[in-house]
């Protein structure tokens, strides 16, 4: 069996994995990373979305072994010293959610876009979602916490990713 050494959400992991375990299946069954769902299994819903050296992957298309030497952050790593992340709060305030399956997902590819276009129109933001779908809200929500999000981080100046958090010793979870 491979082994991996990947950093997820500011701590590093070293496992013995099976070549054919999805990076979805490791997060949660591994790690304990349940705030990234399961949704399709097929990578046509974007609600297990994360980012992969802080771009957005959807982890049912990624082998766990693709993400050896590499970081990963979950909806649960984006927040710091307890503080929602903006993305996570914009989707709080405007109501971005019903019922929050395709949440985590839509959050993670939203940071993405942001990273690449700081300020996106409307349609924009609904190009750069195509990926990850929402059976209950209709999108409007969703679209009005992305650019809420966007304002929020440019006036603060905020970095749209988290910071990669590394131990001063590095940090190895068996």
């Amino acid at each position: 069996m491979p082994r991996i050494r990947v950093e997820v959400d500011g701590v590093t992991y070293e496992d013995d994995v099976e070549p054919r375990l999805l990076l979805v299946h490791y997060l949660r069954d591994r790690l304990g990373k349940v705030g990234t769902p399961i949704g399709c299994d097929t990578t046509n819903c974007g609600a297990c979305t994360v980012l992969l050296d802080g771009m957005s992957v959807k982890s049912c298309s990624v082998f766990a072994v693709q993400a050896d030497e590499r970081a990963v952050t979950t909806v649960e790593g984006l927040g710091i010293n307890g503080q929602n992340h903006p993305m996570q709060q914009a989707f709080h305030e405007e109501h971005a959610l019903q019922c929050g399956f395709c949440t985590p997902g839509m959050i993670m590819a939203s940071i993405d876009l942001l990273r690449e276009n700081a300020d996106p129109s409307e349609d924009e933001v609904r190009e750069g979602l195509e990926g990850n779908l929402c059976r209950c809200t209709g999108y409007q929500n969703i679209v009005r916490a992305v650019r809420k999000a966007a304002s929020d981080m440019r006036q603060a100046e905020r970095p749209v990713s988290p910071p990669r958090l590394r131990p001063a010793t590095p940090e190895v979870t068996p």
